[in-house]
């Protein structure tokens, strides 16, 4: 195979992309999630829960909503129309944890859940906790400077 018939080759099996139709998919179904989530705050604050407790009650019935699409398998569908816009928000972090132990469960409680549930997540919460501490180290170094936030 020579470097024309390579590249002939590589032209058809690159997937194509069209970025707008992606975009407006992700802020379709982010944007449906986040109608959801203040819909059911709303709802909750109407029930005479002050705004932790309505926001609290929102974030975990969403969790639990990505969780059980996750374990039917719908969550995937979801992802592969929307994108970012499922990905991105705390359904997301939800889907990530639950994808893998779902997967993994008939490994064992130890070396299949045990091992494998943060293998998507653990990144993400080593590198948010590991960026929120530097960030608080210089805003405790710079506050003294008059720098605030």
């Amino acid at each position: 195979m020579n470097e024309q018939e390579y590249n002939v080759y590589i032209k058809q099996v690159t997937p194509t992309h069209n970025s707008p139709l992606n975009v407006l998919r992700a802020f379709l179904v982010g944007g449906i999630i986040c109608t959801i989530g203040q819909g059911l705050t709303n709802w909750l604050l109407s029930r005479s829960l002050s705004q932790e407790d309505a926001s609290a009650w929102t974030l975990i019935c969403l969790i639990l909503a990505s969780v059980l699409l996750t374990g039917l398998n719908l969550f995937p569908s979801i992802v592969k129309f929307g994108g970012a816009g499922a990905l991105v928000p705390i359904t997301g972090f939800a889907n990530s944890v639950a994808a893998p132990a779902i997967e993994y469960q008939k490994e064992g409680m130890v070396f299949g859940i045990g091992c494998k549930i943060f293998t998507i997540a653990g990144p993400v919460i080593l590198y948010g906790t590991l960026a929120s501490w530097g960030l608080g180290i210089i805003y405790l170094l710079l506050g003294p400077l008059g720098w605030s936030a």
